[in-house]
């Protein structure tokens, strides 16, 4: 038996399997909600998001295949990329909704946000596994400026919600490396008291009203808190089995649920109505799968460094559904973070996937000693 094909067999198939059934769920909520829009642009979104997952599938079995520990060189390199991307989207990036997230290189529009939370997963995790006997205040300082400076220029952008992906992210990387619970409780602690100072001077007038939106939906009914509460109609109108796969006269076909981003950040509620909770439930599940797998990964990963990658990205999943269906639900304000693999976003498809191509290698790779 060749290497290469030991490798195929010796593949995860449960992030196979479950990355599998979510894509093509997605590409069914995707068609579901945008197939009665008279606009062109929405009749092609489905066929998009088919040709990004094929892309993106191609992509998976080639990081899946190379051994992980390329990170080691490639680290540095894909964070000072990301890095440039997002001072370019700054200077000459798409302005969509008063904010500037989205850069244009030819044909190839993408978010270089999201890149770059994958970037800083594999620098801290590097830089982690590459300085083990750093004092742990000093190793805590150098992840802070890493993830930092990302962070702040997302933040410019301005984009909260994937600005707000990095916490999560950063904070489970330095406990599993062995950074102290009291310096992370510390750090906690500080963040915490820093809330007032970042609502009343850093955020805008309509980021504030999202956020008052999510305690009070009556504030704002027709404003700020218009897609929220229309969002949790659609979603309890699903009921039990939901109102059945392209049920007219639904919340989401009238246009209550704003349908310019129903097939990226409301992509929940229009499945919570379609297919109910029998649906939400199913599709939770599964990706609570994938993060099963990850954190089991991590695990039996032969080294400290596909334990970090493993959980990184394992956050990562957790950290976007959390925030996509909090916002569909009101537990967390509006901040446009796509659902990984079910939202539309052909950029961010190539982001996780690569991301558990990762992962996968990790599993392959698990018995090679380092």
């Amino acid at each position: 038996m060749t290497p290469l094909f030991r490798k195929l067999l010796g593949m995860n198939w449960a992030i196979i399997l479950a990355m599998l059934a979510l894509a093509t769920f997605g590409v069914i909520a995707i068609y579901s909600c945008t197939y009665m829009r008279e606009a062109a642009a929405y009749h092609d979104m489905w066929r998009k998001q088919i040709g990004w997952i094929v892309f993106s599938l191609i992509i998976f079995v080639g990081v899946s295949l190379t051994h992980y520990r390329w990170v080691r060189w490639g680290a540095l390199p894909i964070y000072l990329i990301s890095t440039v991307f997002l001072v370019l989207t700054l200077l000459m990036g798409v302005k969509k909704d008063g904010a500037r997230c989205w850069l244009k290189l030819g044909p190839l529009v993408f978010q270089p946000a999201q890149l770059a939370v994958l970037a800083g997963i594999l620098i801290i995790a590097l830089f982690l596994t590459q300085f083990r006997r750093v004092h742990p205040m000093l190793k805590l300082l150098a992840c802070g400026v890493i993830a930092g400076a990302p962070a702040l220029l997302i933040l410019i952008q301005p984009d909260l919600g994937e600005c707000l992906i990095w916490i999560p992210v950063v904070f489970a990387l330095l406990f599993v490396g062995h950074i102290p619970k009291r310096y992370l409780l510390t750090v906690i602690l500080l963040m915490l008291a820093m809330i007032p100072i970042a609502y009343h001077f850093e955020l805008k007038p309509y980021q504030k009203a999202r956020i008052i939106a999510v305690f009070d939906p009556e504030i704002d009914p027709k404003g700020a808190a218009w897609a929220v509460n229309n969002t949790m109609i659609a979603i309890g109108s699903g009921g039990w089995s939901g109102k059945g796969f392209k049920a007219p006269n639904t919340q989401v076909e009238l246009g209550y649920v704003p349908q310019t981003t129903v097939p990226n950040d409301y992509i929940f509620a229009a499945i919570g109505e379609q297919w109910g909770f029998i649906g939400g439930a199913a599709l939770l599940l599964t990706l609570a799968v994938l993060l099963g797998t990850c954190i089991l990964v991590g695990l039996t990963a032969a080294d400290e460094l596909g334990t970090l990658l493993a959980v990184g990205v394992g956050t990562l999943i957790f950290a976007h559904t959390f925030q996509n269906v909090g916002m569909c639900i009101s537990m967390m304000p509006v901040t446009g973070v796509p659902l990984p693999l079910i939202s539309y976003s052909g950029s961010f498809v190539c982001v996780i996937m690569f991301s558990l191509g990762l992962v996968n290698s990790v599993w392959v790779h698990r018995k090679e000693l380092p």
